[in-house]
């Protein structure tokens, strides 16, 4: 285990280069002058030209890959065009914050979607199992951003049962409840799309097991379905559930961004909104690098799981 834990390791390093290069890459194609941006429009053609020099914007592409490289591995990701602060100190509060987000999500994802696809399962070809694939359907297309605001404008604007923006409540402050209260709401828009998928899947995986010989056998011998599913079913379904779901969480980081823009909740992707519009570039830069680094980090461990349940797949 220990030698296939190294292999993995040592193959996400050419992926986080890889994946900083497109990053860079991507910052450095957006239109605007960086040095123009910090001195303002009434800078001097002077000035403007002695801050490149001073950043490094005047060196080649490659040279200022490097650079930049070289101070993200030594752990300095800059400071901030638009709030003159350090970016790293600045943004890692906000990416706990999206990856609780994105906790939230992938946490109803698998229990609501396990939950759904076993009763369809169990139902399957009823006017009951038809009618939660249409629903499965339709969650699997609807645009994530379009449904965030539906939710809010139902549940918090109409009903008043959950609040509509934020993460803490600003009477009580922080606290466990008040961030579960806020929570309900972002998480359940993130994990539609990705609850739909899963709970698809599973219905499909059961009704495949549920045909196998050997649970024919268990059901003429007499054990109780429920032992069958319990025991049995669930046990041959849990891989491929695993590996969806680790495809899933790409997903669930690509819709928490624009489900925080509409919940107003303070992760990297309202952030992100608010530093595009700014033109802040390092923090444009860091932002998307720590949801990059995030999703290989959060996919090789779900691929360390999935390895652990099934031995053969370290070959």
């Amino acid at each position: 285990m220990f030698i296939y834990l190294l292999k993995r390791i040592l193959s996400i390093i050419p992926i986080l280069l890889g994946v900083s290069f497109l990053v860079f890459l991507m910052v450095y194609l957006i239109p605007g002058d960086p040095a123009r941006i910090i001195l303002g429009q009434a800078a001097t053609e002077s000035a403007i030209l002695e801050l490149r020099a001073e950043l490094g914007l005047d060196q080649p592409f490659f040279v200022q890959y490097g650079i930049w490289l070289l101070s993200v591995l030594q752990g300095d990701l800059g400071t901030s065009i638009a709030m003159r602060i350090p970016v790293a100190d600045f943004l890692l509060p906000k990416l706990l914050n999206t990856l609780i987000l994105t906790a939230g999500a992938l946490l109803i994802c698998l229990v609501g979607g396990v939950l759904i696809g076993l009763l369809a399962a169990l139902k399957k070809y009823t006017f009951f199992d038809r009618f939660i694939m249409f629903l499965a359907q339709f969650g699997a297309n609807t645009p994530v951003f379009w449904l965030a605001i539906v939710i809010m404008w139902f549940f918090s604007i109409k009903l008043g049962w959950l609040p509509s923006s934020g993460m803490y409540s600003m009477r009580t402050g922080p606290s466990f409840s008040g961030l579960l209260q806020h929570l309900i709401l972002p998480a359940f828009a993130t994990a539609t799309v990705s609850l739909a998928v899963i709970a698809r899947l599973t219905r499909s995986s059961i009704i495949e097991v549920l045909n196998t010989d050997y649970i024919k056998t268990f059901r003429a011998n007499g054990i109780p379905e429920s032992k069958i599913i319990s025991k049995h079913v669930f046990r041959n379904i849990l891989s491929p559930l695993l590996n969806m779901s680790g495809l899933q969480i790409g997903y669930l980081l690509g819709g928490a961004l624009f489900v925080e823009v509409v919940f107003s909740w303070p992760g990297i992707g309202s952030q992100l909104y608010t530093s595009i519009n700014a033109q802040d570039i390092p923090m444009i830069q860091a932002g998307v690098l720590f949801i990059a680094i995030s999703f290989v980090l959060l996919n090789l461990i779900n691929d360390l799981i999935v390895t652990s349940l099934n031995p053969r797949l370290k070959s």
